[in-house]
């Protein structure tokens, strides 16, 4: 993983539709007849902050765009984190070019999303 590069997303407000497509990888494009390469994102912290003093309820999935199939779930389905306080979700989840991380909350923008990883090409 010494070519991949640190990168960070967010924050972005989450709104109560629960199929908003919040990450994916980029196309990386070459030169003269370089063609594209597909990226992928290894994920490795998210923060979730709840603004508000009420608790609420997050949930992700990791599938299609738009998407939030069973059996796709992620990070937390229904996580609840209480008023004017913080999730902090450590790990390594592979992220492909073809994959989406999705959801929301609850409480449409009471919770923002924010993040950290490396990209690195597939190719």
């Amino acid at each position: 993983m010494a070519a991949n590069k640190v990168f960070n997303f967010g924050p972005i407000a989450l709104t109560t539709t629960l199929t908003t497509n919040l990450l994916n990888p980029p196309t990386a494009t070459g030169g003269v007849n370089g063609g594209s390469s597909p990226t992928y994102i290894v994920l490795k912290h998210i923060r979730i902050v709840n603004k508000t003093a009420n608790e609420i309820a997050v949930s992700f999935w990791l599938g299609a765009t738009g998407g939030n199939a069973a059996g796709t779930e992620t990070i937390g389905i229904g996580l609840k984190i209480p008023g004017n306080q913080s999730y902090d979700w450590g790990g390594l989840m592979r992220i492909d070019s073809t994959q989406f991380l999705v959801g929301g909350c609850n409480t449409a923008t009471a919770a923002s999303i924010q993040g950290e990883g490396e990209i690195g090409v597939a190719g």
